[in-house]
């Protein structure tokens, strides 16, 4: 039987600091080479998302994720102009501890404003989906 034709899973994290400043990597790869994006990246087979967050964003920035939210997935056919994605996105608080560039990253940094960064793919939408998460977060507004 031959391999279904089906998009590629990744997966994304939005890692914030405690003065709500959001970790970065540059890109040092096409697509997007010197463009902010969210550390992310393929989902190994075996692993799950939630693993494959947690490792791209150590292998990309040194830092470890703490308790993963659920942000969305983001699946447009467009969104990577490479090849068709499906990316299930994770936010997560973290203390700010030095980000060091790692893997395919060519610089990790924490960015205090984000909206006027130059960001890859539809990293700008993964953004402002996962400050209205937060916010639900720190007021308590969410159900489970």
């Amino acid at each position: 039987m031959p391999k279904p034709v089906t998009p590629r899973l990744t997966t994304d994290c939005v890692a914030v600091d405690a003065k709500g400043r959001v970790l970065l990597i540059r890109r040092k790869n096409p697509p997007y080479v010197g463009h902010y994006a969210l550390p992310g990246g393929f989902v190994d087979v075996g692993e799950t998302v939630e693993d494959a967050c947690r490792r791209e964003l150590m292998e990309e920035t040194g830092v470890k994720a703490g308790s993963l939210h659920l942000v969305g997935v983001y699946s447009d056919p467009k969104r990577d102009p490479r090849f068709h994605t499906a990316a299930v996105v994770y936010l997560t608080r973290v203390r700010a501890p030095k980000a060091v560039a790692g893997d395919d990253a060519a610089a990790a940094e924490w960015v205090e404003d984000w909206r006027k960064a130059e960001l890859a793919f539809d990293h700008g939408q993964i953004l402002r989906d996962a400050m209205r998460l937060l916010k639900k977060l720190s007021t308590g507004a969410t159900s489970a």
